[in-house]
Protein backbone atom coordinates (compact mmCIF):
# COMPACT_ATOMS: atom_id res chain seq x y z
CA UNK A 1 0.00 0.00 0.00
CA UNK A 2 1.13 3.51 -0.80
CA UNK A 3 0.40 6.86 0.83
CA UNK A 4 1.78 10.33 0.21
CA UNK A 5 3.96 11.82 2.93
CA UNK A 6 4.73 15.54 3.15
CA UNK A 7 7.22 16.89 5.68
CA UNK A 8 7.00 20.61 6.52
CA UNK A 9 10.28 22.00 7.83
CA UNK A 10 11.59 25.41 8.70
CA UNK A 11 13.63 25.63 5.50
CA UNK A 12 12.01 23.16 3.11
CA UNK A 13 8.80 21.23 2.43
CA UNK A 14 9.44 17.72 1.10
CA UNK A 15 7.10 15.04 -0.16
CA UNK A 16 6.93 11.68 -1.93
CA UNK A 17 4.72 8.60 -2.24
CA UNK A 18 5.80 5.86 0.17
CA UNK A 19 5.52 2.09 0.28
CA UNK A 20 4.36 1.96 3.89
CA UNK A 21 5.24 -1.73 4.36
CA UNK A 22 8.86 -1.33 3.31
CA UNK A 23 9.14 2.28 4.52
CA UNK A 24 10.63 3.32 1.19
CA UNK A 25 9.97 6.22 -1.15
CA UNK A 26 8.51 4.93 -4.42
CA UNK A 27 9.34 8.07 -6.41
CA UNK A 28 12.02 10.73 -6.13
CA UNK A 29 11.03 13.24 -3.49
CA UNK A 30 10.11 16.80 -4.35
CA UNK A 31 11.53 19.57 -2.16
CA UNK A 32 10.27 23.15 -2.27
CA UNK A 33 11.69 25.94 -0.08
CA UNK A 34 9.43 26.89 2.81
CA UNK A 35 7.68 30.20 2.05
CA UNK A 36 8.77 33.32 3.93
CA UNK A 37 6.79 34.12 5.94
CA UNK A 38 5.63 30.53 6.52
CA UNK A 39 1.97 31.48 7.00
CA UNK A 40 -0.85 28.93 6.65
CA UNK A 41 -2.13 29.87 3.18
CA UNK A 42 1.37 30.02 1.69
CA UNK A 43 2.39 26.67 3.18
CA UNK A 44 -0.91 25.09 2.15
CA UNK A 45 -0.27 26.20 -1.45
CA UNK A 46 3.05 24.31 -1.41
CA UNK A 47 1.36 21.21 0.04
CA UNK A 48 -1.20 21.38 -2.79
CA UNK A 49 1.62 21.80 -5.32
CA UNK A 50 3.33 18.62 -4.07
CA UNK A 51 0.08 16.65 -4.26
CA UNK A 52 -0.48 17.92 -7.81
CA UNK A 53 3.13 17.17 -8.83
CA UNK A 54 2.64 13.48 -8.05
CA UNK A 55 -0.88 13.38 -9.49
CA UNK A 56 -1.86 11.96 -6.14
CA UNK A 57 -5.35 10.71 -5.30
CA UNK A 58 -5.53 9.06 -1.89
CA UNK A 59 -4.56 9.57 1.74
CA UNK A 60 -2.03 12.29 2.53
CA UNK A 61 0.02 12.63 5.71
CA UNK A 62 1.50 16.02 6.58
CA UNK A 63 3.97 16.78 9.34
CA UNK A 64 4.13 20.09 11.17
CA UNK A 65 7.02 21.54 13.23
CA UNK A 66 5.00 22.07 16.40
CA UNK A 67 2.33 20.62 18.66
CA UNK A 68 -0.67 19.17 16.77
CA UNK A 69 -3.82 18.11 18.66
CA UNK A 70 -6.74 16.68 16.65
CA UNK A 71 -5.47 18.42 13.53
CA UNK A 72 -5.16 21.82 15.25
CA UNK A 73 -1.68 23.37 15.39
CA UNK A 74 -1.04 24.65 18.92
CA UNK A 75 2.52 25.99 18.69
CA UNK A 76 4.70 27.47 15.94
CA UNK A 77 8.31 27.76 17.03
CA UNK A 78 9.93 27.78 13.58
CA UNK A 79 7.07 28.90 11.33
CA UNK A 80 4.75 31.92 11.32
CA UNK A 81 2.91 32.56 14.58
CA UNK A 82 -0.41 32.71 12.71
CA UNK A 83 -0.37 28.89 12.75
CA UNK A 84 -1.32 28.86 16.43
CA UNK A 85 -4.93 27.68 16.63
CA UNK A 86 -5.15 26.88 12.90
CA UNK A 87 -7.19 23.84 11.81
CA UNK A 88 -4.37 22.49 9.67
CA UNK A 89 -6.13 19.24 8.83
CA UNK A 90 -9.15 21.09 7.41
CA UNK A 91 -6.91 23.57 5.57
CA UNK A 92 -4.82 20.90 3.85
CA UNK A 93 -7.87 18.77 3.06
CA UNK A 94 -9.52 21.79 1.41
CA UNK A 95 -6.57 22.71 -0.82
CA UNK A 96 -5.77 19.12 -1.83
CA UNK A 97 -9.26 17.61 -1.97
CA UNK A 98 -7.83 14.53 -0.23
CA UNK A 99 -8.24 12.91 3.19
CA UNK A 100 -5.41 14.34 5.31
CA UNK A 101 -3.86 13.55 8.66
CA UNK A 102 -1.52 16.04 10.38
CA UNK A 103 1.00 15.23 13.09
CA UNK A 104 4.11 16.63 14.72
CA UNK A 105 7.19 16.27 12.49
CA UNK A 106 9.41 14.53 15.03
CA UNK A 107 6.57 12.20 16.01
CA UNK A 108 6.26 11.20 12.35
CA UNK A 109 9.99 10.56 12.05
CA UNK A 110 9.91 8.53 15.23
CA UNK A 111 6.99 6.41 14.03
CA UNK A 112 8.95 5.51 10.90
CA UNK A 113 12.11 4.65 12.82
CA UNK A 114 10.17 2.49 15.29
CA UNK A 115 8.39 0.68 12.47
CA UNK A 116 11.18 0.02 9.97
CA UNK A 117 14.30 1.78 11.28
CA UNK A 118 16.68 1.97 14.21
CA UNK A 119 13.97 1.52 16.85
CA UNK A 120 12.31 -1.53 15.33
CA UNK A 121 11.57 -4.18 17.97
CA UNK A 122 12.88 -2.02 20.82
CA UNK A 123 10.89 -1.96 24.05
CA UNK A 124 11.35 0.32 27.03
CA UNK A 125 11.80 4.06 26.59
CA UNK A 126 13.10 5.10 23.17
CA UNK A 127 13.75 8.75 22.34
CA UNK A 128 13.98 10.09 18.79
CA UNK A 129 15.59 13.53 18.46
CA UNK A 130 15.69 15.42 15.17
CA UNK A 131 18.35 18.10 14.74
CA UNK A 132 17.51 20.65 12.06
CA UNK A 133 16.10 24.18 12.19
CA UNK A 134 15.18 23.30 15.79
CA UNK A 135 15.27 20.13 17.87
CA UNK A 136 12.25 17.88 17.61
CA UNK A 137 11.51 14.96 19.91
CA UNK A 138 9.43 11.78 19.82
CA UNK A 139 9.08 9.65 22.96
CA UNK A 140 8.07 5.98 22.84
CA UNK A 141 7.26 3.64 25.72
CA UNK A 142 7.19 -0.03 24.72
CA UNK A 143 6.59 1.04 21.13
CA UNK A 144 3.73 3.43 21.96
CA UNK A 145 4.11 7.11 21.07
CA UNK A 146 3.69 9.80 23.72
CA UNK A 147 2.70 12.57 21.28
CA UNK A 148 3.81 16.19 21.14
CA UNK A 149 6.79 16.18 23.48
CA UNK A 150 8.69 19.43 22.95
CA UNK A 151 12.07 18.54 24.42
CA UNK A 152 13.92 20.93 22.14
CA UNK A 153 12.57 23.68 24.38
CA UNK A 154 14.18 22.40 27.57
CA UNK A 155 16.17 25.24 29.08
CA UNK A 156 19.95 24.88 29.06
CA UNK A 157 22.17 27.75 30.22
CA UNK A 158 19.19 30.10 30.19
CA UNK A 159 18.15 29.36 26.59
CA UNK A 160 15.98 26.90 24.71
CA UNK A 161 18.15 23.88 24.01
CA UNK A 162 17.49 24.19 20.27
CA UNK A 163 18.94 27.72 20.26
CA UNK A 164 22.26 26.19 21.37
CA UNK A 165 22.33 22.67 19.96
CA UNK A 166 20.24 22.50 16.78
CA UNK A 167 21.93 22.03 13.42
CA UNK A 168 20.80 25.56 12.56
CA UNK A 169 22.65 26.85 15.65
CA UNK A 170 25.78 24.98 14.51
CA UNK A 171 25.66 26.70 11.13
CA UNK A 172 24.54 30.08 12.44
CA UNK A 173 27.34 30.28 15.02
CA UNK A 174 29.87 28.64 12.67
CA UNK A 175 30.66 25.97 15.27
CA UNK A 176 33.21 23.27 14.56
CA UNK A 177 31.93 19.69 14.75
CA UNK A 178 33.88 19.25 18.00
CA UNK A 179 32.35 22.35 19.58
CA UNK A 180 28.85 21.42 18.46
CA UNK A 181 29.27 17.83 19.67
CA UNK A 182 29.93 19.26 23.13
CA UNK A 183 26.62 21.11 23.03
CA UNK A 184 24.79 18.03 21.79
CA UNK A 185 26.37 15.98 24.56
CA UNK A 186 25.24 18.48 27.20
CA UNK A 187 21.72 18.34 25.82
CA UNK A 188 21.62 14.54 25.63
CA UNK A 189 22.84 14.30 29.22
CA UNK A 190 19.88 16.45 30.27
CA UNK A 191 17.24 14.36 28.51
CA UNK A 192 18.99 11.18 29.65
CA UNK A 193 18.72 12.33 33.26
CA UNK A 194 15.02 13.10 32.83
CA UNK A 195 13.85 10.03 30.92
CA UNK A 196 16.45 7.24 31.33
CA UNK A 197 15.92 5.98 27.76
CA UNK A 198 17.20 2.62 26.59
CA UNK A 199 18.00 4.08 23.15
CA UNK A 200 18.38 7.54 21.60
CA UNK A 201 17.95 7.88 17.83
CA UNK A 202 19.39 10.98 16.13
CA UNK A 203 17.47 12.16 13.08
CA UNK A 204 17.13 15.22 10.90
CA UNK A 205 19.36 16.24 8.02
CA UNK A 206 22.49 16.09 10.17
CA UNK A 207 21.99 12.34 10.73
CA UNK A 208 23.69 11.62 7.40
CA UNK A 209 26.82 13.27 8.82
CA UNK A 210 26.69 11.38 12.12
CA UNK A 211 30.29 10.20 11.81
CA UNK A 212 31.42 13.82 12.21
CA UNK A 213 29.94 14.27 15.70
CA UNK A 214 28.41 11.14 17.29
CA UNK A 215 31.78 9.52 18.10
CA UNK A 216 32.61 12.67 20.09
CA UNK A 217 29.39 12.47 22.19
CA UNK A 218 29.66 10.56 25.46
CA UNK A 219 26.49 9.56 27.32
CA UNK A 220 25.41 6.37 29.10
CA UNK A 221 22.58 5.61 26.67
CA UNK A 222 23.30 3.99 23.29
CA UNK A 223 22.96 6.69 20.61
CA UNK A 224 22.47 5.75 16.95
CA UNK A 225 21.71 7.68 13.74
CA UNK A 226 18.29 7.32 12.16
CA UNK A 227 18.21 4.54 9.57
CA UNK A 228 15.91 6.58 7.31
CA UNK A 229 17.91 9.76 7.92
CA UNK A 230 16.09 12.84 6.63
CA UNK A 231 13.38 10.81 4.88
CA UNK A 232 11.96 9.55 8.18
CA UNK A 233 9.42 12.40 8.41
CA UNK A 234 8.03 11.69 4.93
CA UNK A 235 7.79 7.96 5.65
CA UNK A 236 6.16 8.47 9.06
CA UNK A 237 3.65 10.94 7.64
CA UNK A 238 2.66 8.41 4.99
CA UNK A 239 2.33 5.66 7.60
CA UNK A 240 0.02 7.88 9.66
CA UNK A 241 -2.02 8.72 6.55
CA UNK A 242 -2.43 5.03 5.68
CA UNK A 243 -4.34 4.53 8.94
CA UNK A 244 -7.06 6.79 7.53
Amino acid sequence: MEALGIDIGGSGIKGAPVDIVKGELTRERLRIPTPVPAAPKAVAAVVAQIVEHFGWAGPVGVTFPGVVVDGITRTAANVDQSWIGEDARALFAKVTGMPVTVLNDADAAGLAEMEVGAGRGRNGVVLMLTFGTGIGSALFVDGHLVPNTELGHLEIRGKDAEKRASDHAREDHELSWDKWAGRVEEYLQRVEALFSPSLIIIGGGVSKKSEKFLPKVEVRTPVVPATLQNEAGIVGAAMAAAKL
